[in-house]
């Protein structure tokens, strides 16, 4: 993640203008140590297991289903935009979707345990759909028991 000071100052005065949401009460939720959650990943790097359908723009499928069982080699990138620069994903898949390193803090007993699955955007979402989405995989996630998701913006 880049840092501020490392940004262009025009884009820095973009963002610091920028207004955040206020809550009226707080939404966040304590949980369980680190070392008894179950952890799922979300990543938007138009990942899908080979065989699935790609990502397409303008398709009503915002998001592929990845199985916490899936191995390097397994999952190709569909990203939409054409300049995106794939290099990283095809030497280490970690660096967009680290499942390697999740199942390794979970050997390690460091996080409780890793999803059954995980998840992969590869369109972006209208705020309507944003939701739509959040409230189908918050469901997703109750079922597989997952108290703890990392996301890996791309």
């Amino acid at each position: 993640m880049v840092r501020m000071a490392d940004l262009p100052e025009i884009d820095q005065k973009i963002l610091m203008g920028m207004n955040g949401p206020t809550f009226e009460s707080r939404p966040w939720v304590e949980g369980p140590p680190l070392n008894q959650r179950r952890v799922a990943l979300i990543t938007t790097a138009g990942l899908h297991k080979r065989g699935d359908r790609p990502f397409q723009m303008g398709q009503p499928d915002y998001y592929r289903v990845i199985p916490g069982d899936t191995r390097d080699g397994e999952v190709v990138m569909s990203h939409g935009a054409a300049s995106f620069d794939r290099t990283g994903f095809q030497r280490d898949w970690n660096v967009v979707f680290p499942l390697d390193r999740l199942r390794e803090l979970a050997d390690e007993g460091v996080i409780g345990s890793v999803a059954d699955y995980h998840y992969s955007f590869g369109t972006p979402l209208t705020m309507r759909e944003n939701e739509t989405v959040a409230l189908e995989l918050s469901d997703l996630f109750k079922k597989d028991h997952v108290d703890a998701v990392l996301l890996f913006p791309v």
